[in-house]
């Protein structure tokens, strides 16, 4: 909870000012901890495998079925999640989801098998989907009312929160059993919903009605998608796909080509996407002011330039140093086009276009590490990694053609 009042601050801070009225700088303050919430207890869950790993006596190729889970509950509840935001509102959806996710986190460490580890991960990955979707559509609607560019500072929280929750589970690992970490997660998440989620329903309507003013709608969205806006939506969602497929990419392999190739010794490697995960969050902080002075397509298209010089570095880089510089500066680039590319998508059409947008952008996540491991056995790793370097100068030509759509 010291965190979250911490990234409360730093954000309300950030360098423009927020010149909103007071029911939107609430409304902002609450998506953002519902952002940082979502960061804070996937990465506890993560940090927890190995010992559920042990615990259910999975091998390794059982465990990868049974996380498998996580991911096919996560694309399926995607879509769902952007009919349920229209009919009852992203509000309400972001706040049940705000339950359901800390209440299934608590699940996995009570099971004993794969299979059965399996089905309780089925749950979380739609909560965890769902959670997602909600909140993305919710801060579309609130960019829009407030008129300012600030959709990457939800980001930069998703990114504390799960750095936050990294860092507290390898701390409490040694001492606490998978079991009492995961459920008193669970109880953390139930509180700050429990505190957060009232301000989320109360301003059900768009931001500043409550403070009787006249209120900023966000725009009407269709309940189908033109063909034209479905053409766009999907381009969005592949820039989505190409930044998340980075992610993915350096965060299952990004230690093991540093051990592997460069020798590098355990705890230098374990940094390596830590410094990526840091200059992501630090470029996502400053992404308001960047999308401000630059606009949505230069910002979108520098990203993208960045990340492959920075990924094609750190791919091919003779030593351990200069393969981490590559690492932080690929993580500047990457850190606004996910979330430029679902703002556009979710501008055009709504929830609709948020949840295909997160769909394919999570598909890229889920496409990033296995594709990489194939390529590494027909190739070398370090061959393999270029792909990210590859995507992300996909990310930069597309995001360019798209520059009438995405002009600001």
């Amino acid at each position: 909870m010291p965190q979250l009042n911490k990234l409360r601050t730093a954000l309300s801070r950030e360098p423009g000012g927020d010149t909103a009225p007071p029911s939107s700088a609430r409304l902002r303050t609450a998506l953002t901890i519902f952002f940082a919430l979502d960061g804070f207890l996937f990465a506890g869950w993560v940090v927890r495998i190995p010992a559920i790993k042990h615990q259910t006596g999975a091998t390794a190729s059982t465990l990868g079925l049974a996380l498998l889970g996580v991911s096919a509950g996560a694309v399926i509840t995607m879509m769902l999640t952007g009919r349920l935001c229209r009919r009852y509102g992203s509000h309400a959806v972001t706040v049940v989801c705000g339950v359901l996710l800390p209440l299934s986190i608590a699940l996995p460490a009570q099971t004993h098998s794969a299979p059965s580890l399996g089905l309780v991960l089925l749950l979380f990955g739609a909560a965890y989907g769902g959670m997602n979707v909600a909140a993305n559509s919710a801060a579309v609607d609130l960019v829009t009312a407030l008129r300012r560019p600030v959709m990457p500072s939800f980001h930069a929280a998703f990114s504390l929160g799960g750095m936050t929750g990294a860092g507290l589970g390898g701390l409490v690992a040694g001492s606490l059993s998978a079991s009492t970490h995961l459920f008193a997660l669970a109880g953390i998440g139930l509180v700050v919903t429990a505190v957060t989620g009232p301000v989320l329903l109360r301003h059900s309507s768009a931001p500043g009605a409550a403070a009787g003013r006249e209120p900023v709608r966000a725009p009407a969205h269709p309940r189908r998608m033109s063909s034209r806006a479905r053409r766009i939506v999907i381009l969005f969602g592949v820039i989505a796909l190409c930044t998340a497929y980075g992610e993915g990419a350096l965060a299952e392999w990004g230690a093991l080509h540093l051990t592997q190739d460069l020798h590098a010794d355990p705890g230098l490697a374990a940094a390596g996407y830590s410094l990526f995960a840091l200059t992501m969050a630090i470029g996502r902080l400053t992404g308001t002011t960047l999308l401000e002075r630059f606009g949505q397509t230069r910002t979108l298209v520098a990203g993208g330039v960045t990340a492959a010089a920075g990924m094609l570095f750190g791919a091919l880089a003779p030593t351990v140093w200069l393969a981490l510089l590559g690492f932080a500066v690929a993580g500047l680039g990457l850190a606004n086009i996910f979330p430029v590319a679902v703002g556009r998508a979710g501008a055009l059409a709504g929830p609709s276009g948020v949840a295909a947008a997160s769909t394919l952008g999570y598909g890229g996540m889920l496409l990033g590490p296995p594709v990489i491991g194939f390529m590494a056995d027909w190739f070398s790793l370090p061959v393999a990694l270029t792909t990210v370097a590859v995507l992300a100068a996909t990310a930069a030509v597309l995001g360019y053609g798209a520059r009438n759509v995405a002009h600001t």
